[in-house]
């Protein structure tokens, strides 16, 4: 396995202060503890969702106390005009505000198992880059990447940064008029309230820089299909995997709900770390309730090595 490479920053971003470290209860280590012994000896595929990055200071859709929400979908962004001005007015000034946010000790951990050769691949459905940033390399971002924005007409992709500084540059004052006249809400997808609609209705929406195409962030939005390459590539891992380890995902949406029905189905151990009920649960062979970064420390500190026997595992070239 290669060296830890450097984060690639500008990629996770948060509204919270990171959370500080809580040291897990005994009755939570005897838990990983069994844990241990279902995943010890077999090379993992893991699944990680929003509640990984909580620690990170960037909130969970879901999770307990999150705030209830009904996110732009794909369907009304591609309808109308109105529609893409409002989100990218909204996304331009929330974008503004949310501070870079860094990895926490879960990410460190799962980076850690992929160095130590106990994993066949990481399948995230977070947009925030976290597990990059920590080191991870064989990664398939399920739901896109945060930090990059496509040209629906051609494809093309440039970076959120670059797409940013061009709005600021066609609507010279708007963050400012913005931010006197009220922020009543921040997201974690960067997503802003305004008070003002005049000011929506006067922001100018930034075309594709080469062929003048529609601009979309580079995640998939709530009513879209993840593209059937990156599903297969995800599948492929669990395939090859001996067990599954789920962390921090509720398992609301069928598209990280699929790899546990699969890995089930396939008579592959799922162990999933959650707090609350998720919609794995009756195909998980061991919940463990408790804070998902702690208990992917632990598991990352206390799994054996695998044999000599046990097969390497390439890493696929974006």
């Amino acid at each position: 396995m290669s060296a830890q490479r450097p984060g690639i920053g500008m990629t996770g971003f948060a509204i919270l202060p990171p959370a500080p470290a809580v040291e897990l209860d005994a009755e939570e280590v005897a838990v990983l503890r069994k844990a241990a012994g279902i995943l010890g000896g077999r090379r993992l595929a893991v699944l990680t969702g929003a509640g990984l990055s909580t620690d990170s200071g960037i909130p969970d859709y879901r999770g307990p106390g999150a705030a209830p929400r009904n996110p732009m979908t794909y369907q009304e962004f591609i309808a109308s005009p109105a529609s893409r001005r409002r989100y990218w007015a909204r996304n331009h000034l929330g974008w503004s505000h949310l501070r870079h946010a860094d990895p926490n000790a879960g990410h460190a951990a799962v980076a850690l198992l992929e160095q130590r050769g106990l994993m066949t691949g990481l399948i995230t459905q977070n947009v925030d880059r976290l597990h990059e940033d920590a080191g991870s390399i064989n990664v398939v971002d399920l739901h896109g990447r945060y930090d990059r924005v496509i040209c629906l007409d051609k494809g093309h992709r440039f970076t959120r940064q670059l797409v940013a500084s061009i709005l600021e540059e066609i609507n010279p004052g708007f963050l400012e008029a913005a931010q006197a006249s009220g922020v009543v809400e921040m997201a974690p997808d960067a997503d802003a309230s305004v008070e003002d609609p005049e000011l929506i209705r006067s922001f100018v929406v930034a075309v594709c820089p080469v062929c003048g195409g529609t601009l979309k962030p580079d995640f998939v939005y709530f009513g879209e299909s993840v593209p059937k390459d990156r599903v297969q590539r995800a599948y492929s891992m669990v395939d090859e995997a001996g067990a599954l380890l789920v962390a921090g995902s509720s398992l609301t949406v069928m598209s990280g709900l699929r790899f546990v029905r699969h890995a089930a189905k396939g008579g592959k151990p799922v162990v999933i770390i959650n707090r609350g009920h998720t919609r794995g649960d009756e195909f998980a062979d061991l919940k463990v309730e408790a804070g998902v970064s702690g208990a992917l420390a632990w598991l990352a500190a206390e799994l054996p090595d695998l044999g000599p026997s046990a097969k390497p595992i390439s890493v696929p070239v974006d």
